[in-house]
């Protein structure tokens, strides 16, 4: 049996697990070798904990490359077994290069960028110091894994263009977890009698996110429910609590676990915030969020920002609804109007539910044909064409 070592940032976090069950479920022996970003972390794989890292604590990240290779190379005959290293983030990259190295390895490695970082993007010595090492890295990998074309197209092609093989997996559920039944084509929306209920799931780390949709919740009153799932960015949103406090319909339900709690989530929804703007005109334009697929399976809309990349994929199948600047505006008008007349969420609902199910679940052996391919040494660029022909379709439909 092929075994990956996977290199992550946070033992808990959701897309780190969700990783780790799509290679198993592609019938692949995972070891992980993860930081953790709180205390009581239990993985449900067999992990080497290699420390606790903090959110926004550069200094210390950078500090924890160099102790969290010591870790892994402490575990050299583990280490030694993997047939392919897969890192998850830049810092997750360095650590597990300088473990190889520590190690004496040559096994190949595989880099995930679940996103680009800001400070990637900076235009001064330290953005350029980061991108060097980036690229330097990069080049000794053997794939470059992104969840969305925009990262590639508006990134790593201009920054890093010749320097890697590109692979596409987009931030689709798992194959073979148990998300529930899917909701059925005559399953009624709540009356208009009833709150519209919107929900923001997943890392709550953006300011401008919070301030719509706490804005919302005033001008609408009780016509509206926000619920909020997941962790708020003690770093993006210090003041948090205090800003939903009074709120009769803002509802914080802090932590959950996927895929064990999604069904629950999205059930009682009308709609899903897939906004982002911590990186506006970056990270934020370039991404799709989990949030995405999540609440696509469950036939839950989404609401998006014009000039993203998520709202391209929205667009593209009208499965959902973008707005125009100023959202301060447009946002409320949008609300309203689906308050007084739910029948266009119903037309969403309809298009979510038309589409195949592998829109929004990872089909099984997706990963399993990444490594199959990185250890074959093939070149990548037949297979990440095939990978991007229903995003080149996508592309053309939404302009």
């Amino acid at each position: 049996m092929t075994r990956i070592v996977f290199f992550g940032h946070d033992a808990a976090d959701a897309a780190v697990r969700r990783r780790v069950q799509g290679f198993q479920d592609d019938g692949l022996d995972v070891v992980g070798f993860t930081m953790r970003r709180r205390d009581d972390v239990q993985a449900d794989w067999q992990n080497v904990d290699l420390g606790r890292t903090f959110d926004g604590a550069y200094r210390q990240r950078i500090k924890s490359i160099f102790s969290g290779a010591k870790r892994a190379a402490a575990q050299r005959d583990l280490l030694a077994s993997a047939d392919v290293i897969y890192a998850r983030n830049l810092d997750m990259l360095a650590t597990a290069f300088l473990a190889k190295r520590y190690a004496r390895l040559k096994t190949p490695v595989i880099y995930e960028a679940l996103d680009v970082h800001r400070l990637l993007t900076r235009k001064d010595l330290i953005g350029l110091a980061l991108r060097r090492i980036e690229g330097a890295l990069l080049g000794r990998t053997k794939r470059l894994v992104v969840s969305s074309p925009g990262f590639l197209e508006n990134y790593f092609e201009i920054r890093h263009r010749g320097h890697y093989k590109p692979w596409l997996i987009e931030n689709r559920l798992a194959a073979g977890a148990d998300y529930g039944v899917r909701p059925g084509r005559d399953d009624a929306l709540p009356p208009n009698t009833e709150p519209l209920r919107i929900g923001w799931v997943g890392r709550l780390r953006c300011t401008r996110s919070l301030d719509l949709l706490t804005d919302l919740a005033r001008k609408l009153g009780p016509q509206v429910r926000i619920t909020m799932h997941g962790i708020a960015s003690p770093e993006e949103i210090p003041d948090f609590h205090a800003r939903i406090q009074g709120l009769d319909n803002v509802e914080f339900k802090g932590r959950y676990r996927a895929p064990e709690d999604l069904s629950r989530i999205y059930n009682e929804l009308d709609l899903v915030w897939a906004g982002d703007f911590m990186e506006a005109g970056y990270n934020s334009v370039w991404l799709l969020p989990n949030r995405l697929y999540e609440g696509g399976y469950y036939a839950v809309p989404s609401i998006a920002p014009e000039g993203t990349q998520t709202a391209k994929w929205i667009n593209a199948r009208a499965a959902g609804f973008t707005l125009s600047e100023n959202l301060a505006c447009t946002l409320p008008g949008l609300v309203r109007t689906l308050i007084a007349d739910r029948g266009a969420i119903a037309v969403k609902r309809s298009h979510l539910l038309d589409l195949p199910a592998a829109t929004f679940v990872a089909p099984r052996g997706e990963l399993a044909a990444l490594i199959a391919d990185t250890l074959r040494g093939e070149d990548a660029s037949g297979a990440f064409n095939l990978h991007h022909a229903d995003t080149r379709e996508t592309r053309k439909a939404a302009e």
